[in-house]
Protein backbone atom coordinates (compact mmCIF):
# COMPACT_ATOMS: atom_id res chain seq x y z
CA UNK A 1 0.00 0.00 0.00
CA UNK A 2 2.90 2.35 0.66
CA UNK A 3 4.13 1.70 -2.88
CA UNK A 4 0.62 2.40 -4.18
CA UNK A 5 0.50 5.67 -2.25
CA UNK A 6 3.88 6.71 -3.60
CA UNK A 7 2.80 5.98 -7.18
CA UNK A 8 -0.50 7.83 -6.69
CA UNK A 9 1.45 10.83 -5.37
CA UNK A 10 3.72 10.72 -8.43
CA UNK A 11 0.63 10.46 -10.63
CA UNK A 12 -0.89 13.56 -9.02
CA UNK A 13 2.38 15.42 -9.53
CA UNK A 14 2.39 14.46 -13.22
CA UNK A 15 -1.24 15.59 -13.61
CA UNK A 16 -0.39 18.99 -12.14
CA UNK A 17 2.76 19.28 -14.27
CA UNK A 18 0.72 18.55 -17.41
CA UNK A 19 -1.46 21.58 -16.60
CA UNK A 20 1.64 23.80 -16.56
CA UNK A 21 2.85 22.94 -20.06
CA UNK A 22 2.23 25.28 -22.99
CA UNK A 23 -0.48 24.77 -24.03
CA UNK A 24 -1.73 23.06 -20.86
CA UNK A 25 -3.23 19.58 -21.06
CA UNK A 26 -6.87 19.48 -19.92
CA UNK A 27 -7.65 17.35 -16.87
CA UNK A 28 -10.19 15.32 -18.85
CA UNK A 29 -7.56 14.40 -21.45
CA UNK A 30 -5.05 13.31 -18.78
CA UNK A 31 -7.66 11.17 -17.03
CA UNK A 32 -8.67 9.66 -20.40
CA UNK A 33 -5.06 8.70 -21.13
CA UNK A 34 -4.73 7.27 -17.62
CA UNK A 35 -7.76 4.93 -17.85
CA UNK A 36 -7.03 4.03 -21.48
CA UNK A 37 -3.53 2.84 -20.61
CA UNK A 38 -4.86 0.89 -17.64
CA UNK A 39 -7.51 -0.71 -19.86
CA UNK A 40 -4.91 -1.77 -22.42
CA UNK A 41 -2.74 -3.27 -19.68
CA UNK A 42 -5.70 -5.46 -18.69
CA UNK A 43 -7.14 -6.30 -22.11
CA UNK A 44 -4.03 -7.04 -24.18
CA UNK A 45 -2.76 -9.92 -21.99
CA UNK A 46 -6.32 -11.29 -21.74
CA UNK A 47 -6.61 -11.22 -25.55
CA UNK A 48 -3.27 -12.99 -25.92
CA UNK A 49 -4.45 -15.72 -23.55
CA UNK A 50 -7.99 -15.86 -24.97
CA UNK A 51 -9.52 -14.90 -21.62
CA UNK A 52 -11.26 -11.61 -22.43
CA UNK A 53 -14.65 -13.03 -21.42
CA UNK A 54 -13.30 -13.65 -17.93
CA UNK A 55 -12.77 -9.91 -17.43
CA UNK A 56 -16.54 -9.29 -17.45
CA UNK A 57 -17.23 -11.40 -14.35
CA UNK A 58 -20.87 -11.92 -13.37
CA UNK A 59 -22.10 -8.59 -14.86
CA UNK A 60 -23.80 -7.58 -11.61
CA UNK A 61 -25.02 -3.92 -11.39
CA UNK A 62 -22.53 -3.02 -8.66
CA UNK A 63 -19.68 -3.59 -11.14
CA UNK A 64 -21.12 -1.02 -13.54
CA UNK A 65 -21.85 1.40 -10.68
CA UNK A 66 -18.27 1.00 -9.47
CA UNK A 67 -17.13 2.09 -12.92
CA UNK A 68 -19.59 5.00 -13.06
CA UNK A 69 -18.76 6.41 -9.63
CA UNK A 70 -15.04 5.76 -10.02
CA UNK A 71 -14.84 7.26 -13.51
CA UNK A 72 -16.51 10.53 -12.55
CA UNK A 73 -14.45 10.67 -9.34
CA UNK A 74 -11.24 10.36 -11.38
CA UNK A 75 -12.19 13.24 -13.67
CA UNK A 76 -13.08 15.49 -10.74
CA UNK A 77 -9.91 14.51 -8.90
CA UNK A 78 -7.68 15.40 -11.85
CA UNK A 79 -9.54 18.69 -12.38
CA UNK A 80 -9.06 19.51 -8.70
CA UNK A 81 -5.33 18.75 -8.89
CA UNK A 82 -4.90 21.15 -11.79
CA UNK A 83 -6.82 23.92 -10.01
CA UNK A 84 -5.38 23.80 -6.49
CA UNK A 85 -2.30 21.58 -6.72
CA UNK A 86 -1.59 17.96 -5.75
CA UNK A 87 -1.37 18.47 -1.98
CA UNK A 88 -4.72 19.92 -0.90
CA UNK A 89 -6.54 18.03 -3.65
CA UNK A 90 -5.14 14.71 -2.41
CA UNK A 91 -6.39 15.38 1.12
CA UNK A 92 -9.86 16.26 -0.14
CA UNK A 93 -9.97 13.13 -2.30
CA UNK A 94 -8.83 11.11 0.71
CA UNK A 95 -12.13 12.00 2.33
CA UNK A 96 -13.42 8.85 0.61
CA UNK A 97 -12.36 6.83 3.67
CA UNK A 98 -14.42 9.10 5.90
CA UNK A 99 -17.47 8.79 3.66
CA UNK A 100 -17.07 5.00 3.51
CA UNK A 101 -17.14 4.85 7.31
CA UNK A 102 -20.12 7.21 7.49
CA UNK A 103 -22.16 5.45 4.78
CA UNK A 104 -21.16 1.89 5.70
CA UNK A 105 -24.00 1.37 8.23
CA UNK A 106 -26.62 2.12 5.57
CA UNK A 107 -25.02 0.60 2.48
CA UNK A 108 -23.20 -2.43 3.92
CA UNK A 109 -24.94 -2.86 7.28
CA UNK A 110 -21.73 -2.19 9.19
CA UNK A 111 -22.28 -0.74 12.67
CA UNK A 112 -20.24 2.22 13.93
CA UNK A 113 -19.64 2.83 17.63
CA UNK A 114 -19.90 6.33 19.18
CA UNK A 115 -16.11 6.77 19.08
CA UNK A 116 -16.19 5.92 15.38
CA UNK A 117 -18.66 8.75 14.78
CA UNK A 118 -16.41 11.03 16.84
CA UNK A 119 -13.50 10.21 14.54
CA UNK A 120 -15.71 10.84 11.50
CA UNK A 121 -16.80 14.20 12.95
CA UNK A 122 -13.19 15.22 13.57
CA UNK A 123 -12.22 14.32 10.02
CA UNK A 124 -15.20 16.27 8.64
CA UNK A 125 -14.08 19.34 10.61
CA UNK A 126 -10.67 18.87 9.03
CA UNK A 127 -12.29 18.82 5.60
CA UNK A 128 -14.15 22.03 6.40
CA UNK A 129 -10.89 23.75 7.36
CA UNK A 130 -9.29 22.46 4.19
CA UNK A 131 -12.23 23.46 1.99
CA UNK A 132 -12.26 27.10 3.21
CA UNK A 133 -15.43 28.14 1.35
CA UNK A 134 -14.92 31.25 -0.78
CA UNK A 135 -17.53 31.24 -3.51
CA UNK A 136 -15.85 33.87 -5.66
CA UNK A 137 -12.52 32.10 -6.16
CA UNK A 138 -11.14 29.45 -8.48
CA UNK A 139 -9.69 27.67 -5.45
CA UNK A 140 -13.12 26.98 -3.98
CA UNK A 141 -14.28 25.22 -7.15
CA UNK A 142 -11.11 23.13 -7.13
CA UNK A 143 -11.67 22.20 -3.50
CA UNK A 144 -15.31 21.40 -4.14
CA UNK A 145 -14.26 19.13 -7.02
CA UNK A 146 -11.78 17.36 -4.73
CA UNK A 147 -14.38 16.81 -2.04
CA UNK A 148 -16.92 15.57 -4.61
CA UNK A 149 -14.36 13.13 -5.97
CA UNK A 150 -13.91 11.78 -2.44
CA UNK A 151 -17.64 11.19 -2.04
CA UNK A 152 -17.96 9.47 -5.42
CA UNK A 153 -14.85 7.39 -4.77
CA UNK A 154 -16.42 6.26 -1.48
CA UNK A 155 -19.53 5.12 -3.36
CA UNK A 156 -17.24 3.29 -5.80
CA UNK A 157 -15.42 1.54 -2.92
CA UNK A 158 -18.75 0.48 -1.43
CA UNK A 159 -19.65 -1.03 -4.80
CA UNK A 160 -16.29 -2.84 -4.74
CA UNK A 161 -17.25 -4.31 -1.37
CA UNK A 162 -20.40 -5.70 -2.96
CA UNK A 163 -19.07 -6.87 -6.32
CA UNK A 164 -15.72 -8.12 -4.99
CA UNK A 165 -17.38 -11.00 -3.19
CA UNK A 166 -17.94 -12.85 -6.46
CA UNK A 167 -15.48 -11.23 -8.88
CA UNK A 168 -11.70 -11.18 -9.23
CA UNK A 169 -9.84 -7.90 -8.56
CA UNK A 170 -8.89 -7.55 -12.24
CA UNK A 171 -12.59 -7.67 -13.13
CA UNK A 172 -13.40 -4.84 -10.74
CA UNK A 173 -10.54 -2.73 -12.16
CA UNK A 174 -11.64 -3.61 -15.70
CA UNK A 175 -15.11 -2.18 -15.15
CA UNK A 176 -13.62 0.98 -13.68
CA UNK A 177 -11.46 1.50 -16.77
CA UNK A 178 -14.12 0.43 -19.29
CA UNK A 179 -16.90 2.66 -17.94
CA UNK A 180 -14.47 5.55 -17.41
CA UNK A 181 -13.39 5.35 -21.07
CA UNK A 182 -17.06 5.39 -22.13
CA UNK A 183 -17.74 8.42 -19.91
CA UNK A 184 -14.81 10.28 -21.46
CA UNK A 185 -16.02 9.34 -24.94
CA UNK A 186 -19.47 10.78 -24.20
CA UNK A 187 -17.90 13.96 -22.82
CA UNK A 188 -15.62 14.38 -25.84
CA UNK A 189 -18.60 13.93 -28.19
CA UNK A 190 -20.18 17.13 -26.83
CA UNK A 191 -17.07 19.11 -25.95
CA UNK A 192 -13.80 19.26 -27.84
CA UNK A 193 -10.74 18.47 -25.72
CA UNK A 194 -7.38 18.89 -27.40
CA UNK A 195 -4.71 16.23 -27.40
CA UNK A 196 -1.42 17.01 -25.67
CA UNK A 197 0.95 19.07 -27.82
CA UNK A 198 4.68 18.60 -27.66
CA UNK A 199 7.00 16.08 -26.06
CA UNK A 200 6.74 17.53 -22.56
CA UNK A 201 2.93 17.47 -22.50
CA UNK A 202 2.78 13.90 -23.78
CA UNK A 203 5.48 12.80 -21.34
CA UNK A 204 3.60 14.13 -18.31
CA UNK A 205 0.26 12.74 -19.48
CA UNK A 206 1.67 9.28 -20.23
CA UNK A 207 3.61 9.27 -16.95
CA UNK A 208 0.38 10.02 -15.10
CA UNK A 209 -1.32 7.12 -16.87
CA UNK A 210 1.48 4.63 -16.23
CA UNK A 211 2.03 5.53 -12.58
CA UNK A 212 -1.72 5.48 -11.96
CA UNK A 213 -1.98 2.02 -13.50
CA UNK A 214 0.88 0.68 -11.39
CA UNK A 215 -0.62 2.28 -8.29
CA UNK A 216 -3.95 0.60 -9.02
CA UNK A 217 -2.18 -2.77 -9.26
CA UNK A 218 -0.46 -2.35 -5.89
CA UNK A 219 -3.67 -1.02 -4.33
CA UNK A 220 -5.64 -4.07 -5.46
CA UNK A 221 -2.93 -6.42 -4.23
CA UNK A 222 -2.78 -4.66 -0.87
CA UNK A 223 -6.50 -5.22 -0.30
CA UNK A 224 -5.95 -8.91 -1.11
CA UNK A 225 -3.15 -9.35 1.43
CA UNK A 226 -4.18 -7.22 4.42
CA UNK A 227 -7.34 -6.16 6.29
CA UNK A 228 -9.12 -3.39 4.43
CA UNK A 229 -9.20 -1.11 7.47
CA UNK A 230 -5.42 -1.28 7.90
CA UNK A 231 -4.88 -0.72 4.18
CA UNK A 232 -7.15 2.32 4.19
CA UNK A 233 -5.27 3.73 7.18
CA UNK A 234 -1.94 3.44 5.36
CA UNK A 235 -3.64 5.13 2.40
CA UNK A 236 -3.54 8.46 4.22
CA UNK A 237 0.17 8.62 3.50
CA UNK A 238 -0.65 9.39 -0.16
CA UNK A 239 -1.88 12.97 0.42
CA UNK A 240 1.09 13.61 2.71
CA UNK A 241 3.44 12.56 -0.10
CA UNK A 242 1.48 14.64 -2.62
CA UNK A 243 1.69 17.70 -0.40
CA UNK A 244 5.45 17.25 0.02
CA UNK A 245 5.90 16.94 -3.75
CA UNK A 246 3.78 20.05 -4.29
CA UNK A 247 5.85 22.10 -1.83
CA UNK A 248 9.26 21.11 -3.21
CA UNK A 249 8.46 20.90 -6.94
CA UNK A 250 5.83 23.61 -7.46
CA UNK A 251 6.11 25.84 -4.38
CA UNK A 252 2.46 25.04 -3.51
CA UNK A 253 2.64 25.81 0.22
CA UNK A 254 -0.64 25.21 2.09
CA UNK A 255 -1.99 27.85 4.44
CA UNK A 256 -2.31 27.45 8.21
CA UNK A 257 -5.96 26.38 8.10
CA UNK A 258 -5.20 23.88 5.35
CA UNK A 259 -2.39 22.35 7.42
CA UNK A 260 -4.66 22.15 10.47
CA UNK A 261 -7.36 20.48 8.40
CA UNK A 262 -4.87 18.03 6.90
CA UNK A 263 -3.65 17.12 10.38
CA UNK A 264 -7.20 16.42 11.59
CA UNK A 265 -7.86 14.24 8.55
CA UNK A 266 -4.72 12.19 9.21
CA UNK A 267 -5.39 11.78 12.94
CA UNK A 268 -9.08 10.96 12.68
CA UNK A 269 -8.85 9.05 9.43
CA UNK A 270 -6.11 6.79 10.73
CA UNK A 271 -7.62 6.44 14.21
CA UNK A 272 -10.96 5.20 12.91
CA UNK A 273 -9.72 2.16 10.96
CA UNK A 274 -7.19 1.15 13.62
CA UNK A 275 -9.87 1.31 16.29
CA UNK A 276 -11.99 -0.97 14.12
CA UNK A 277 -9.13 -3.45 13.71
CA UNK A 278 -8.43 -3.58 17.44
CA UNK A 279 -12.11 -4.14 18.15
CA UNK A 280 -12.25 -6.97 15.60
CA UNK A 281 -9.10 -8.63 16.96
CA UNK A 282 -10.41 -8.40 20.54
CA UNK A 283 -13.65 -10.10 19.57
CA UNK A 284 -11.86 -12.87 17.71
Amino acid sequence: MLLACFMFAVMATCVYAASRTQPPVAAAMVSFIRVSLNLLILVLPAMALGKVRGLFGDLRPSLWLRGLFGGVALILSFASIQRIGPGESAFLSASSGIFVAALGPWVLGQRNLPRDWLAILGALIGLLLLLQPRLDTREFMGRLMGLSSGLLAALAYLMIARSGRSNAPRTVVFYFCLVAVLIHGAWFAFRHVALPEGRSAWSWALAAGLTGSVAQLYLTRAYQLAPATLVSAVGYSAPVMSMVFGVFLFDKIPGTLALMGSGLIIICGVALPFQTVRRTQFRS
